[in-house]
């Protein structure tokens, strides 16, 4: 018990501590003259901590509980001028509502009246300043009792607290609080990936910054509005978004913010991969995917394969299910026969997505075009070159064919293609002539007698047998003037039918 009574009056001495100077100081200039009679020792110093006093023989008045020098004044107040200071900025904090003759002020920067928190005490008459153990060499009391702080650092955040002491001896405190805002560095973003597939990939953003200032991000230099489906953590450092999806691609940033200082990271580009989807085949920019195109024979054709993905997609084309291709997005048919007609498509292949899609048309030779015909290419061959009779619209259901140099007869037969595909020479042959399933007929080496008449004859499998015929010019390989013997001097095209009954074989 005698121990606890000794630590109470040492808690006491301590909690007074902090007045002792100025008290004493105070008392030099008024002891004894203002001080009742009877009242020994005249100043503080004369008691022991033993005997309740401050270093004398006997117990002060002053320190005396019926005095009341703890007794809490309700009318002060302290307010920090600037209201929100910024690191570095002069602070003061200014003292509204003393009441009577303050003889000493005595500020503390902490949450009670220790001693370890004084800052400094204050003496009006004589303006001198004791600094405590709080004191950082940045703070200073003012006489009107207003405490300047110059410099501010954010450690100088905090409770304060102003105890003064009157001629009465009575004390009065006041509270008063402190932020100083740090100036903010730019953060950091990092992400767990940049480059992030659709629907598959989630996407995690962290801010980092050595400041606890609050945080909110911004897209593509907007404020990012965070939506139900985007998961933010309590702190608002943490972005998540499962399943990314492609409108989330764009540049983030973060920024960390206090009422006196705003700083943004530098920007985080996200890509977000997809596709390939609405994959399409153009026609002079008109989609034409399902359709059937029809083409004159001769003609030429270019398709375009479009689709919508991320990053640009591979294009692999294919005809009736045949590889033809791989690398550009469009497809050139030129001089268009029946043995093109058939299915086109284009396949598209993402890398990044490993998915792919296709699109497909129909060629065909149009109706006009299906009319048999006999087109030599080149047109007009020049001595030496080879040419080939081609056949546009031949009978799909062939059975047999035959060439004739003239008029259809035996002698001037230049070859039979059979039902098995192979070919037969007839007795016009000359060994330069050679025959194609779809009945085109090559002559090579071409000569000036070569020009004339041809006759293609061909059956089908219901027996139906047409005739068509066909005027080859040769040109010289000079480069020379006239027509060559058995040039079409009307220009007409080649005719369908049988040959006139008036003709023979020297024609």
């Amino acid at each position: 018990m005698q121990m606890a009574s000794e630590e109470g009056q040492e808690a006491q001495v301590l909690e007074v501590r902090g007045l002792q100077a100025p008290i004493r100081a105070w008392c030099d200039l008024v002891c004894p003259e203002d001080l009742r009679p009877g009242m020994v020792p005249p100043c503080p110093g004369a008691g022991s901590p033993a005997n309740g006093g401050l270093g004398g023989a006997g117990p002060h008045p002053l320190f005396s509980s019926s005095v009341g020098i703890l007794s809490a004044g309700a009318e002060i107040s302290i307010s920090p001028e600037p209201a929100q200071p910024a690191e570095g900025d002069n602070v003061t904090l200014v003292v509204r509502g003393l009441s009577g003759d303050v003889l000493a002020h005595s500020w503390y920067a902490g949450p009670t009246l220790s001693l370890s928190y004084l800052v400094a005490s204050y003496i009006v008459s004589t303006g001198d300043e004791t600094p405590g153990p709080s004191h950082t060499g940045r703070e200073a009391v003012r006489p009107d009792g207003s405490l300047a702080i110059w410099g501010v650092l954010p450690r100088h955040s905090g409770t304060y607290i102003l105890q003064t002491l009157n001629r009465q001896l009575q004390t009065e405190v006041g509270y008063g609080h402190v932020q100083v805002y740090e100036i903010l560095a730019p953060p950091v973003v990092t992400a767990n990936n940049t480059e992030l597939v659709e629907h598959r990939d989630t996407l995690r953003l962290a801010c980092s910054s050595p400041s606890a200032a609050e945080a909110r991000w911004f897209f593509n230099g907007d404020t990012l509005p965070v939506a139900a489906r985007l998961g933010l953590s309590p702190d608002g450092r943490v972005l998540t978004r499962h399943g990314v999806r492609r409108e989330e691609a764009g540049a983030y940033q973060c920024e960390v913010w206090n009422p006196v200082s705003a700083s943004r990271s530098e920007p985080l580009n996200l890509t977000v991969y997809f596709g390939p989807e609405r994959v399409a085949i153009l026609q002079d920019s008109t989609t034409r995917t399902g359709c059937t195109i029809r083409l004159d024979f001769n003609t030429s054709l270019t398709l375009r394969c479009v689709a919508r993905s991320c990053p640009e997609p591979e294009y692999v084309w294919a005809f009736n299910g045949r590889a033809l291709q791989e690398g550009p997005d469009h497809l050139d048919i030129s001089s268009m026969t029946s043995a093109q007609e058939g299915t086109y498509t284009c396949i598209a292949k993402n890398p990044k997505t490993l998915l792919s899609g296709s699109a497909s048309v129909v060629v065909r030779l149009s109706a006009a075009a299906v009319t048999m015909m006999i087109v030599p290419v080149p047109p007009t061959p020049t001595e030496g070159q080879d040419v080939t009779l081609t056949v546009q619209g031949y009978p799909k259901d062939l059975l047999v064919y035959a060439w004739y140099r003239g008029p259809a007869s035996e002698p001037n037969r230049l070859l039979s293609q059979l039902p098995s595909g192979n070919w037969i020479a007839g007795p016009a042959h000359s060994g330069r002539e050679v025959g194609f399933a779809n009945c085109s007929l090559l002559v090579q080496k071409l000569n000036l007698t070569d020009a004339g008449r041809y006759m293609l004859k061909t059956v089908t499998l219901q027996g139906k047998t047409d005739t068509l015929e066909v005027e080859l010019q040769v040109a010289r390989e000079c480069g020379g003037g006239g027509r060559t013997r058995g040039q079409n001097r009307l220009g007409l095209p080649p005719r369908l039918g049988n040959p006139p009954k008036d003709q023979d074989s020297s024609s």
